[in-house]
């Protein structure tokens, strides 16, 4: 593998620990609120940022490439309003999906069709979570900042479970 991209998988592998542990930050503040179903809905996406993380790392092993773990940066813990955490959620799936757009390209560059392919997953996951964080936005602006409309948005997003990513290798 091309030193550059397995160096830019490594560092995929933190965003995506970090995103693990933002959208938990976010979930607690949600909590705090009494917004139960909107931690539960970042909780959700807290275990597939992990999971994202864990791919990337089986997919470095499979391809006997050495993983290197870096520190996790501290995420932020406090925003005035659960619209300002949705917003924070969908500029960050923006920046992992322009990361993930630059190793692809790198991998193109060095002619690693296998990594492109293996990315090939991960642009689709991009195209969907950036269209999920966007439409939580359209709602939550549609419906304001509190009353009922809040409350149903909230349970509608209790109701989500975890479903483990499947990808071939």
């Amino acid at each position: 593998m091309d030193k550059k991209v397995t160096s830019s998988l490594n560092e995929q592998i933190n965003k995506e620990f970090f995103s693990a542990y933002l959208y938990l930050s976010f979930a607690n503040w949600c909590e705090d609120q009494g917004l139960d179903g909107f931690a539960n809905w970042y909780q959700v996406q807290a275990q597939e940022e992990r999971d994202h993380a864990m791919m990337i790392v089986g997919y470095l092993q499979n391809n006997d490439e050495h993983v290197e773990y870096e520190a996790i940066k501290k995420p932020a813990s406090s925003w005035d309003s659960a619209l300002d955490v949705l917003k924070a959620g969908l500029a960050h799936e923006k920046y992992i999906t322009a990361s993930i757009n630059n190793i692809y390209a790198t991998a193109l560059e060095a002619k690693d069709f296998r990594t492109t392919q293996f990315l090939d997953w991960f642009i689709k996951e991009q195209n969907e979570e950036e269209t999920s964080a966007g439409m939580l936005i359209k709602k939550a602006e549609m419906i304001g900042k509190e009353g009922n409309g809040l409350y149903m948005l909230n349970q509608e997003l209790a109701s989500r479970v975890y479903t483990p990513p499947t990808v071939a290798e």
